[in-house]
C-alpha cells in the first residue's frame, strides 16, 4: 500500500473549529426576543444540540440545517416549545450582521498562520448562511485564506463532496493534498474523505476513522502534530 503523499494544503471549518459559538451573546438575544433559555441552560445544551446536528446532516436533510442546530438548542435549553420557530426564525435572519460564531477558538488561528509561515495555502469549507467571509474580515482574518467555501453562497452542503472540490480546485491542490478540520463527523470528516481529502475531526470521537486518512484532536497542538505527521513543514510541539 503507498504512502500518502505530503498533504500541500489545510482547508479549516469555521463554527466550533476556529470560532464557537458566543452562547452569552446568543442568551442575551434571546432574552431581547422574548425567550427565556439562560446562559447556563444554553451551555448545559450544546453537547445534546450537535449531537441533532449531526444526526440532521446524516440523514441528508435538505432543510437549513443551523436551524436544526438551533431548534434543539433552545429545546434542551428550556425554552418555551410555542416560541422555538419564531425566536429560531429571527436569529436567522439577524446572523448575517450579527452572526453567534465569533468567539476564537484559542490556539487555532495560530496554527493557520503556522501553516501560511511555512507556505502552506490555507482555504475555508463552512457550512452557513453566505456570509463567513463577512465575519472574517470582521475577526480580522479573511486575508489569511486563499478561498472562503461558504454553503449559503455555493449552494451546496458540507458533507457534499462538491464544497470540498471547490475549495481545493481553488487552491490549485489535488483533494488526496490536502486536510480537512472541522469538528462535525458527519458534515467534515465524512464529507472530505468523500471528496478524496484527508480529514482532522477535531475535538471529536475515533470510532470508525481510517488511520490512514483521519484522526481525531482535541487541542491545536495535537493538530500541528498530525499535520507534521502527514508532511506539513511544521515543527512538532
Amino acid at each position: 500500500m503507498n504512502e500518502p503523499s505530503a498533504i500541500a494544503a489545510v482547508t479549516f471549518d469555521v463554527g466550533q473549529t476556529l470560532t464557537s459559538l458566543d452562547t452569552r451573546m446568543l442568551a442575551d438575544r434571546i432574552t431581547l426576543l422574548g425567550g427565556r433559555a439562560s446562559l447556563a441552560r444554553i451551555d448545559g445544551a450544546l453537547a445534546d444540540a450537535w449531537r441533532a446536528y449531526d444526526e440532521a446532516v446524516r440523514s441528508g436533510a435538505t432543510s437549513n440545517t443551523w436551524k436544526a442546530f438551533m431548534s434543539a438548542l433552545l429545546a434542551g435549553a428550556g425554552e418555551r416549545s410555542e416560541l422555538i420557530p419564531r425566536l429560531v426564525e429571527q436569529l436567522w435572519r439577524e446572523q448575517p450582521t450579527r452572526n453567534l460564531w465569533r468567539r476564537p477558538v484559542d490556539g487555532m488561528i495560530d496554527v493557520v498562520d503556522a501553516l501560511r509561515a511555512a507556505g502552506v495555502p490555507v482555504g475555508i469549507v463552512s457550512n452557513s448562511e453566505g456570509r463567513v467571509a463577512e465575519l472574517l474580515e470582521e475577526l480580522g482574518w479573511l486575508d489569511r485564506f486563499a478561498v472562503v467555501a461558504d454553503s449559503g453562497r455555493l449552494g451546496v452542503e458540507k458533507p457534499d463532496p462538491r464544497i470540498f472540490a471547490y475549495a481545493c480546485d481553488a487552491m490549485g491542490v489535488s483533494p488526496d493534498r490536502v486536510v480537512h478540520i472541522g469538528d462535525s463527523r458527519s458534515a467534515d470528516v465524512d464529507g472530505a474523505l468523500r471528496a478524496g481529502m484527508r480529514a482532522i475531526w477535531f475535538r471529536g470521537g475515533s470510532d470508525g476513522l481510517p488511520a490512514a486518512r483521519a484522526r481525531t484532536c482535541s487541542t491545536p497542538g495535537q493538530v500541528r502534530e498530525v499535520l507534521a505527521q502527514w508532511g506539513a513543514p511544521l515543527p512538532r510541539s
